[in-house]
């Protein structure tokens, strides 16, 4: 699917089932292989990030089984688990790799964890350099900060940590180093990150305590499997809400998208922008909110994104990037230096393919300018390998004048395996 050409579309119409939330998948996965007893998860997300996830589990010696999107994990603890005989390879997947880093600190064992050329670059020291404080004993490239990471586990002593970015994955990698700690570890963020860890670890009947941006767990806590059924992932399901949002015609209805508020940005500020977005059929299960989304097309207008706001949707920013470029007047974003350690430097590369469709964008050192206008031209942008680009890039190609042509579309398989075939059946 390299080079693939999006063609433009006169209206979407349709009911899209989004794959299950990526960030749900993994901890649903990794939490299953700690746990004693067997998880059954239903609508696990089959993209190659938690693949990667559960390929390292088999290393470790968790037994598990899939059909379809449907995984059992035979549990037996995290007393059972193996040396490994190889390097765990997570692949593309920062949160595999992050997630792994805390769990294995408690782990009586030496494990070497690597992954893809992207994943090798992007840095792991806020994870590292915590986990060494624990008393985790850790070396790999540039003095832990990239991978190859070699980790010889252990004894670890419970710290209270102020972290100075608002990350799930180092939150999450802390406190579950702290499962396998003496005392007690605690996480105050400058915002509050997404909260999975939090939810699913008292799902499965970990005792966590949480205030605000502060998290607490003790050491010698133990997980009991459990049924996990993963909603709807909002980070896919954003790039239909920005199509059906800018389309000249139609309606969209994607049911069971999970809203928890940790990861709802996305429809505060496309709702702020001025877009015709309704919950319907709110329900909870597996201590996570999700509802049927139904968007219909409407005029956006520019609005400043920062603030405690970036931490609630900074996975969505390159697709609100895209909508920015069709809204009227001039749309700021700030405070998202994050996204230049993902998979890509998202800020430069998102502002070189609008620019390359025939978008006016600024580059900020820490976010976008971007000054709005009734349509892109289009033309051709590339992924870089970069699954959200990827999929920003092939809506842009329904919304342009000319198409694009997606080079490397095959990246979105990371997190959406079927995404070319279900925005082109939204077409009408």
């Amino acid at each position: 699917m390299e080079g693939v050409y999006i063609k433009p579309v006169a209206g979407v119409r349709g009911e899209i089932r989004v794959p299950g939330d990526k960030s749900i998948s993994h901890r649903a996965a990794l939490f299953g292989g700690m746990a004693k007893g067997e998880t059954q998860i239903t609508n696990f997300l089959l993209g190659q990030d938690c693949l990667s996830t559960l390929r390292c589990l088999q290393q470790l010696g968790v037994a598990w089984d899939r059909q379809g999107n449907e995984v059992w994990l035979q549990g037996q603890g995290m007393g059972a688990w193996q040396e490994p005989t190889d390097v765990l390879d997570a692949g593309n997947s920062g949160t595999t790799f992050r997630l792994m880093l805390g769990v294995l600190a408690g782990c009586p064992f030496s494990v070497t964890l690597s992954g893809d050329a992207s994943l090798r670059s992007r840095p792991m020291k806020r994870v590292t350099d915590p986990l060494k404080q624990m008393g985790a004993a850790i070396l790999g490239r540039s003095g832990g900060n990239l991978a190859p990471i070699t980790m010889s586990g252990g004894k670890l002593q419970g710290r209270a940590f102020r972290t100075e970015v608002a990350s799930a994955q180092v939150k999450s990698a802390l406190l579950l180093a702290g499962l396998r700690a003496e005392g007690e570890t605690s996480v105050q963020e400058p915002a509050l990150s997404r909260d999975h860890t939090e939810r699913m670890l008292k799902g499965f009947g970990v005792e966590v305590q949480c205030a605000e941006t502060f998290v607490k767990i003790q050491g010698g806590g133990q997980l009991s499997g459990q049924k996990v059924s993963v909603p709807g992932d909002i980070s896919s399901a954003a790039f239909f809400l920005v199509l059906g949002s800018l389309a000249k015609r139609g309606e969209i209805l994607l049911p069971e998208v999970g809203i928890n508020p940790t990861r709802t940005g996305i429809l505060d500020v496309l709702r702020t922008m001025g877009a015709d977005i309704q919950l319907l059929e709110s329900s909870e299960l597996c201590g996570e909110p999700r509802a049927t989304l139904r968007v219909q097309p409407s005029k956006l207008k520019g609005i400043e994104i920062s603030g405690a706001m970036i931490p609630r949707l900074i996975d969505e920013i390159p697709i609100l990037a895209l909508a920015a470029s069709f809204a009227e007047g001039e749309t700021v974003i700030r405070d998202a230096a994050e996204l230049r350690v993902k998979e890509t430097d998202r800020i430069r590369t998102v502002a070189e393919g609008l620019k390359a469709l025939g978008a006016q964008v600024e580059e900020l050192p820490d976010g976008l300018r971007i000054f709005g206008q009734p349509s892109l031209q289009g033309g051709k942008a590339s992924s870089f390998g970069d699954h959200r680009l990827a999929m920003t890039w092939a809506v842009a190609g329904m919304l342009s004048k000319e198409g694009v042509s997606v080079e490397n579309m095959s990246a979105a398989d990371v997190s959406y395996p079927e995404f070319l075939e279900v925005i082109r059946k939204a077409a009408v």
